[in-house]
């Protein structure tokens, strides 16, 4: 279902299975076309895993920001689709994985379907959203907290191991 008008939403991009360099380069590509233009792309970061097993590798992390005239649930549909075709499986909660897309904002909306959240429920409280996120959009607004993305990054503690590796990638 198509929207009249464009929406900047912003999608986080995460893998940390295979070629996870490739793979977001590959998601990106993928996303861009069919009512989704990419306009901007975060660095790309090296960055600890938060939550699920102890043992998994670091993730490779990045934020694209969307002209989308899809609505909320076709940008989810798009995103999934993405992913399988990357081969994710949705076998450990918050476990290792090819590929993760995350529809993290869409436009100043506030979202909360049994599919989608939005914005993302936890973006401000993991330093791996809100550093690329910042890269590309420190003064936008939190829909629901109606603080800044850079104020929100400023909160969190500097513990969470998020390197930036590639500034164009």
């Amino acid at each position: 279902m198509a929207h009249a008008q464009a929406v900047t939403a912003y999608i986080g991009l995460g893998a940390n299975l295979g070629d996870c360099r490739q793979a977001l380069l590959e998601a990106r590509r993928q996303l861009d076309g069919d009512g989704v233009t990419v306009t901007a792309s975060s660095p790309l970061y090296c960055t600890d895993p938060v939550g699920g097993p102890a043992d998994q590798p670091r993730y490779y992390n990045a934020v694209v920001e969307i002209s989308t005239t899809l609505s909320p649930l076709a940008l989810l549909d798009r995103c999934q689709a993405v992913e399988q075709q990357a081969g994710r499986t949705r076998d450990i909660h918050w476990g290792p994985r090819t590929l993760d897309l995350d529809v993290l904002l869409y436009g100043d909306q506030c979202l909360d379907l049994p599919r989608l959240q939005v914005p993302h429920p936890h973006m401000h409280l993991r330093r791996f959203v809100l550093e690329p996120l910042c890269r590309l959009a420190p003064e936008l607004i939190h829909p629901r907290l109606h603080q800044s993305m850079i104020f929100l990054l400023k909160q969190l503690p500097d513990d969470q191991g998020v390197d930036c590796i590639e500034e164009q990638w």
